[in-house]
C-alpha cells in the first residue's frame, strides 16, 4: 500500500520523512539490467502500476474512504487519540508484563479507566454467551418492552458535550493567587468611605477604585497568559449517527440512535457511522472500519468475528462507536452505549482532565502562600494591638477607620502587586525569543521547566540522523557483495547475476515508496521521494542498477499488502506470480523487516555463490547473524528481503483472507538478501549530545533500531563515551546472582558502569530494583523499541524524581509526549503527536540546547525581578505601618503611594530585567533541582529584606525624619511615641499644618524609594558581575537601554504623583522639595556601592561566609 509522506505513524520505527541521499555516496545510473518485457494480457493494469499515482488505501477496490480526512479528525478531536493510545497501551502492557512486575506495581496508582477496559471480555466470550448475559435472541432481538426498561436504566445512548466554564475561569482570574487578598482590601476601603468616615471619605473610595484597577490589571495579564497559549479541545460533535437499523420484535427497523440500548441487534453496512460499540457476530467477511476518530490514523481497520487481541481497545470484532464503515456490512450486538461506551469514556477523560501545573506555576503558588501568610500573620497583630492595645490606652489616636488603614497598608505593602505581571511578561518574552531559535513553546509555563530537564529521551531517525538513507551494504546469506563494485558494474553495462536480478526484482516489488512523478527527469539520487525513508534507500538503490523497473515487472500485479508497523517490524506484499498457471492459484509473496523478527520463520535462503535456494541450517544462520553482527557494528540498520510461494485457502480481498495471511503468510520464508542502510548523524549531533552532557542533562536515544546499530551510532554521535562496550541487563543480573566477593570484583571490572544497552524486549521483564539500576546510568540506548515500552521509560524515570524530556513525532508516541515533563515534537510529525507535545522544533534538533539555556535564563531573570520588587516594593512598604502603629510615628508613607510603587515604578524597572542577558554560561550549570532549588529562597529573602531592604528603609526613613525637622521643625525624639500628641497644637502647628507635613513626608519617602530602587537595579542584573563589567550600556554583550529608559519612565511617574492637583486633592500627596530630589540619588549610589562590595568579597573569597548566604 502506497504510503503518504507527510504521516509519521507510517513510517519505519521513527523515521519522519525522507530526503534524497548525499550524492558523493552513490554512483550515477546508466542503462543496465532489465527484466524481461511483460505487459498484461488484457490490456488492464494493476492498481500499484503506476506507482506515481499514490493509492492510499488498497485493501479492496470496493472500499468506500471516509469523508473525514486526517487533518479534519485530528484537529476536531485532538485529545481523543491521545487517551486511547495511552489507554491502549496501558491495557497491552498490563495483560503482556509478569505477574512480578503486576505485583510491583499494585501500590501505585489506580488507573479507573484502564481497569474498566481491562474488565471487559464481550470481545472474547462466544456468541452464545453473549446472548445469553444480554438476554438476546439473535434471531428476534429485543423485545419493545425489554428495550424500554433498559434505556429507562441506562439512559439515552449518547456523550454529554462538556463545555469550558468560562465563568469559573474569569473568577480564578479575578479572584485567584494575589488578588483575593486584594479584594479584602477593596471592600475595607468601601467600608471606610462609607458608612464608616463621617463625612464619607473620597481618598479611600479613590483607593477602592485602584485596587480594583489593579486586580483588573493582573487579572488581565493572566487571562491573556492562558488564553494565548491554551490548547483549547473542541466538543465532539456528530459522533452518534441519527439513526439505526436494529432487530426488534423479530422485525428490523429504524430507530434513533440515542435508543439504542445494551443486547440490541444492529446492521450496520458501509457508508453508516456505528451508532454503539458492538460485538460482531456476523460478517460479510471484508467490513473494514475508519478508526482514525479514536487512532489519528489512516489506514482502515478490518473487522472479524473472533476475538484477535486480548486488548478491548485493538480487538478487530468490536466496532466502536462514532467509526465508519468504510467497506462491507455486518451484524452486531450492542455491548456499550453513551457514556460508558470507548468514546464515551475517552471524552469524558479529555474534558474533564486538569492540566497539571509546570514547575514554574508551583514555584509562584508556593511564594504567593508565603507572602500571603506573612500578611495574614501581619495584619492579625495590628488588628490585635489594636483592639488590646492602642483603643485601651490611645483611643484619639487611632480610630476603627485608621486602623482599618494601617491593616490595608499592610496588605498592600507586602504583596508585590507587580510580580504576575512581571512573571507574565518575562514568560512572554522568552517564549518570543524561543521562536526565534525556531522552537514554539505551547505554553509559557512550559518554557522554565525545561531548565530543569536532567534526563533527554531522543528518537534516532530524523532526530539524531539526517533521515537521508541508502544503502551501504548489500549481501546474500553466504556471500557480501561490494554496493561500489556493483554499481561500477552497472555503468559499465556488466549484466548482474542472476542472484542479484532476484534481490532487485523483490526489492522493487516490495516496496511503497515512488519517486515524485514531477521530479523523475532529475537523477535518481535528486530525485524526491514519496515513501518511508528505508524504502526509499532501497529504492533509489534498485532504480540506479534497473531504470524504470516497476514498469518493468508490471505482469507482478500486486494483490494484496500488509504495511509496516513498529509492531511487527516488517512489510509485506503478494503479487501475481506470472510464472505459473491462472488455475494454479499460487501467489509470489515478498516479506522485507528486520532480521531479528523474520530469521526465525525463515527456513532456506538463496545461496550467492551457488545461485541457488539451499536449507537453512544452523551454520548458514550463524553466518547470517556474524554478517548482521558485522554491519551493525558499522552503525548500519539491517533489512532482510524474504520471499515466498503461497496459495490461499480464503477468497481474495476477504478478511479471512488477511488473517490467514497474517497468520501464515510469513512463515517458511527464503532469505533472498540483505541490505545494510546507513543514515548519517547530523552534523550537529554531536555537538547537541556534548552541549546536553555539560549542562547536566543525561541524554539517551530510545530507538527501534537493532541493538548493535543503536550503540555503534551512539559511539558516533558521543551518547556512548568509554572504549569498554555497554552494559546489558544480562550484565546486571550476572551481578545479582554472583556468589562470592570474587566473582563479583570480575563482574565488576567486566562491566563498563556507564553505558547500558537495554533491548526493548526486556522491558517488560524489569522490575522496581531493575529500574533503579538502569536509571542510576549516565549513557543509555534504549534499542528495538516499541510505542509502549517508550511510554514505560518516561513513566519510570518520572517516578524516581527525574524531570523527562522526549521527542516524538508518530500518533503512537503522543502518550509518552504527553505522560513527559516536556513533550517536543517536530513539525513534520502527526497532528496528534503536535497536540501532545510542549514544545514544537520548526527546524533542527540543536535549537533545543538554545531552548534549555533561555528556559534557565527564565528562571535567573525571574529571580533578579523578585529580589529586585521584594526591598521597596514590599520590606520598606511594611516598616511604615509597623513605626506607625507600635512606635506612634505619623505614617511615613501612604497605601495609595505604596500602590504607585509596586505597580507602576518598580513595574517598568523590573520589566528592564526580563531583556538582560545571562551574566554566566547557564550551560556550564547543573540542571536546577525542582524539590531544592527554588524561586523564592532564604537567599533571596536575606538579599532582599535584610541586605538592600534594611539599607532602603533605613535611608528613606532618615529622609521622611529629616523633612520634618527641616521643614517642621520637629526632631525625631518627638515624633517617636508621639501617637496621639500629634495633632492641632503639637509644636503649635494646626491640624491641616500637620497634616501638610506628613503628606510631604510621605512624597518624601516616596521618592526616596523610587530613586533608591535605581541602585538596587543595578545591583541586582548580574549576582557576581561588577557594574564595570556588567555596564549596561557601553558593553555590548551586556547592553541594556531599556535599563535607563525605565529609570526615566518611574521617574516621570513619581513626578507626576507628586505635583499633579488633581492627584493631591484625590490621593493626598504634595509637592516635594527640590533637595529631596537630590539627595535620594547619593544614596542610591550608596546602594550600588555595598553590592558591589557584597560582590568582591564573594569573588574574593568563594568559600567564605559571604559567599556562602550570598544569592
Amino acid at each position: 500500500m502506497a504510503q503518504s509522506s507527510q504521516s509519521p505513524e507510517d513510517l519505519d520505527v521513527e523515521a519522519s520523512g525522507d530526503q534524497p541521499p548525499d550524492d558523493q555516496q552513490r554512483v550515477g545510473r546508466s542503462q543496465t539490467i532489465a527484466f524481461d518485457e511483460i505487459s498484461l494480457a488484457d490490456g488492464s493494469r494493476s492498481i500499484y502500476q503506476p506507482r506515481q499515482t499514490r493509492i492510499t488505501r488498497s485493501m479492496s477496490r470496493d472500499t468506500m474512504r471516509s469523508a473525514r480526512s486526517n487533518n479534519a479528525q485530528s484537529t476536531a478531536n485532538s485529545g481523543i487519540p491521545i487517551e486511547f493510545r495511552t489507554l491502549s497501551i496501558q491495557i497491552t502492557e498490563s495483560k503482556s508484563a509478569t505477574e512480578e512486575v503486576l505485583k510491583a506495581r499494585q501500590n501505585k496508582e489506580k488507573k479507573p479507566n484502564q481497569d474498566y477496559f481491562e474488565g471487559l471480555d464481550f470481545h472474547i466470550i462466544s456468541p452464545d454467551v453473549l446472548y445469553q448475559q444480554f438476554n438476546v435472541d439473535v434471531k428476534s432481538g429485543l423485545s419493545s418492552s425489554a428495550a424500554a426498561s433498559r434505556l429507562q436504566r441506562d439512559g439515552k445512548n449518547t456523550i454529554a458535550h462538556h463545555r469550558e466554564n468560562y465563568l469559573k475561569k474569569i473568577l480564578g482570574y479575578v479572584f485567584g493567587g494575589f488578588c483575593s487578598v486584594l479584594w479584602v482590601g477593596v471592600i475595607i476601603f468601601f467600608l471606610c468611605y462609607k458608612p464608616l468616615s463621617n463625612p464619607p471619605s473620597i481618598t479611600n473610595l479613590a483607593m477602592a477604585v485602584l485596587v480594583i484597577i489593579v486586580i483588573i490589571l493582573q487579572a488581565s495579564f493572566s487571562a491573556f497568559q492562558d488564553w494565548s497559549t491554551k490548547k483549547v479541545m473542541n466538543s465532539i460533535l456528530d459522533l452518534v449517527p441519527s439513526d439505526a437499523l436494529v432487530l426488534r420484535d423479530g422485525n428490523r427497523t429504524r430507530i434513533p440512535s440515542t435508543d439504542l440500548v445494551a443486547g440490541d441487534v444492529v446492521y450496520i453496512s458501509i457508508g453508516n457511522k456505528v451508532p454503539a460499540d458492538l460485538r460482531i457476530v456476523e460478517s460479510s467477511g471484508d467490513v473494514r472500519f475508519d478508526r482514525a476518530l479514536l487512532t489519528g490514523e489512516s489506514d482502515e481497520v478490518e473487522g472479524a468475528t473472533d476475538y484477535t487481541d486480548e486488548n478491548f481497545l485493538e480487538t478487530r470484532n468490536i466496532a466502536m462507536m462514532g467509526t465508519s464503515v468504510t467497506n462491507g456490512n455486518a451484524v452486531g450486538v450492542v455491548v456499550l452505549t453513551g457514556a460508558r461506551s470507548v468514546v464515551g469514556r475517552i471524552a469524558t477523560m479529555t474534558t474533564g482532565v486538569k492540566e497539571k501545573p509546570t514547575l514554574i506555576q508551583k514555584e509562584i503558588s508556593r511564594f504567593v502562600t508565603i507572602i500571603v501568610i506573612l500578611t495574614a500573620i501581619l495584619a492579625s497583630l495590628i488588628l490585635f494591638t489594636w483592639v488590646g492595645w492602642l483603643r485601651v490606652d490611645h483611643p484619639s489616636f487611632m480610630n476603627v477607620v485608621d486602623m482599618l488603614n494601617d491593616v490595608m497598608g499592610c496588605v498592600v505593602a507586602f504583596i508585590p502587586e507587580g510580580m504576575p505581571v512581571g512573571v507574565a511578561l518575562t514568560l512572554m518574552r522568552v517564549a518570543k525569543r524561543m521562536k526565534q531559535t525556531n522552537i514554539l513553546p505551547k505554553g509559557l509555563a512550559t518554557v522554565e521547566t525545561l531548565g530543569c530537564v536532567n534526563v533527554l529521551c531522543s528518537d534516532k531517525t530524523g532526530t539524531l540522523t539526517q533521515n537521508k538513507m541508502f544503502v551501504r551494504s548489500l549481501g546474500f546469506v553466504d556471500q557480501e557483495i561490494s554496493v561500489d563494485d556493483v554499481m561500477q558494474a552497472a555503468k559499465k553495462g556488466v549484466d548482474a547475476t542472476n542472484s542479484l536480478k532476484h534481490l532487485l526484482q523483490g526489492s522493487i516489488l516490495c516496496n511503497d515508496a515512488s519517486f515524485d512523478p514531477t521530479t523523475m527527469d532529475s537523477p535518481v539520487d535528486e530525485r524526491a521521494v514519496n515513501g518511508n525513508a528505508t524504502d526509499a534507500a532501497v529504492l533509489r538503490f534498485a532504480e540506479n542498477l534497473c531504470p524504470d523497473g516497476l514498469a518493468q515487472l508490471a505482469q507482478y500485479e500486486r494483490i494484496h499488502q500488509i504495511p509496516f508497523n513498529s509492531k511487527n517490524k516488517w512489510m509485506l506484499t503478494m503479487h501475481k506470480n506470472p510464472a505459473t498457471a491462472a488455475s494454479a492459484n499460487e501467489y509470489l509473496v515478498y516479506v522485507k523487516g528486520a532480521p531479528d523478527v523474520l530469521l526465525p520463520k525463515c527456513t532456506s535462503y538463496w545461496s550467492g555463490v551457488h545461485g541457488e535456494v539451499r536449507a537453512l541450517d544452523q551454520e548458514t544462520r550463524a553466518l547470517f547473524s556474524e554478517f548482521q553482527v558485522r554491519l551493525s557494528k558499522r552503525a548500519e540498520r539491517v533489512i532482510v528481503l524474504c520471499q515466498r510461494h503461497y496459495t490461499p485457502r480464503a477468497a481474495i480481498a476477504s478478511n479471512d483472507f488477511s488473517d490467514e495471511i497474517i497468520a501464515e503468510g510469513v512463515q517458511d520464508l527464503t532469505v533472498m538478501g540483505i541490505f545494510g542502510i546507513i543514515d548519517p548523524p547530523r552534523p550537529e549531533t554531536a555537538h547537541t549530545v556534548r552541549l546536553c552532557r555539560r549542562a547536566g542533562i543525561r541524554f539517551f536515544m530510545v530507538t527501534g533500531d537493532f541493538g548493535l546499530t543503536a550503540a555503534a551510532i551512539a559511539r558516533d554521535i558521543g551518547i556512548f563515551t568509554g572504549t569498554a562496550e555497554p552494559d546489558t541487563i544480562q550484565d546486571l543480573r550476572k551481578k545479582d546472582t554472583a556468589g562470592g566477593e570474587d566473582d563479583k570484583m570480575q563482574q565488576q571490572q567486566q562491566r563498563s558502569l556507564h553505558s547500558l544497552l537495554v533491548e526493548g524486549s526486556q522491558i517488560s521483564s524489569l522490575g522496581p530494583d531493575d529500574w533503579d539500576t538502569v536509571c542510576s546510568y549516565e549513557e543509555i540506548v534504549f534499542a528495538r523499541t516499541t510505542p509502549e515500552q517508550k511510554l514505560r521509560i518516561v513513566e519510570e524515570f518520572k517516578s524516581r524524581d527525574q524531570v523527562v524530556a522526549v521527542t516524538g513525532d508518530g500518533v503512537n508516541d503522543a502518550p509518552a509526549l504527553r505522560a513527559a515533563d516536556v513533550g517536543v515534537a517536530v513539525v513534520t510529525g502527526s497532528e496528534v503527536a503536535m497536540e501532545a507535545a510542549d514544545l514544537i522544533l520548526l527546524d533542527q534538533f540543536d535549537s533545543i540546547v538554545e531552548a534549555i539555556r533561555l528556559g534557565r535564563l527564565v528562571f535567573q531573570n525571574l529571580q533578579k525581578v523578585i529580589a529586585y520588587l521584594l526591598p521597596a516594593g514590599s520590606w520598606s512598604e511594611i516598616w511604615p505601618v509597623i513605626m506607625n502603629v507600635f512606635f506612634g510615628v505619623p505614617l511615613p508613607l501612604s497605601s495609595f503611594l505604596m500602590i504607585i510603587i509596586c505597580v507602576f515604578t518598580d513595574l517598568f524597572l523590573s520589566l528592564s530585567l526580563i531583556m538582560e542577558q545571562e551574566e554566566f554560561d547557564l550551560l556550564s550549570l547543573p540542571p536546577r533541582n525542582a524539590k531544592h532549588d527554588h524561586l523564592i529562597n532564604l537567599k533571596i529573602y536575606a538579599q532582599s529584606y535584610l541586605f538592600v531592604g534594611v539599607m532602603e528603609t533605613i535611608c528613606a526613613h532618615s529622609m521622611f525624619f529629616l523633612y520634618m525637622y527641616r521643614h517642621a521643625k520637629i526632631p525625631f525624639h518627638s515624633l517617636v511615641f508621639a501617637f496621639e500628641k500629634y495633632s492641632a497644637g503639637f509644636y503649635g502647628y494646626t491640624e491641616d499644618e500637620l497634616t501638610h507635613f506628613t503628606a510631604v513626608g510621605q512624597c518624601v519617602y516616596f521618592v526616596t524609594l523610587v530613586i533608591l530602587q535605581w541602585g538596587n537595579i543595578l545591583a541586582v542584573r548580574s549576582k557576581r558581575l561588577s557594574i564595570v563589567q556588567a555596564d549596561p550600556i557601553c558593553r555590548p554583550e551586556r547592553r541594556n537601554l531599556w535599563l535607563p529608559l525605565a529609570m526615566l519612565v518611574s521617574l516621570v511617574i513619581a513626578i507626576f504623583v507628586t505635583e499633579v492637583p488633581g492627584i493631591q486633592t484625590l490621593f493626598g500627596t504634595a509637592s516635594v522639595p527640590i533637595e529631596f530630589w537630590l539627595i535620594p540619588l547619593g544614596l542610591g549610589f550608596g546602594i550600588l556601592v555595598m553590592d558591589e562590595l557584597r560582590k568582591v568579597t564573594v569573588r574574593m573569597w568563594p568559600n567564605g561566609v559571604i559567599a556562602k548566604i550570598a544569592w
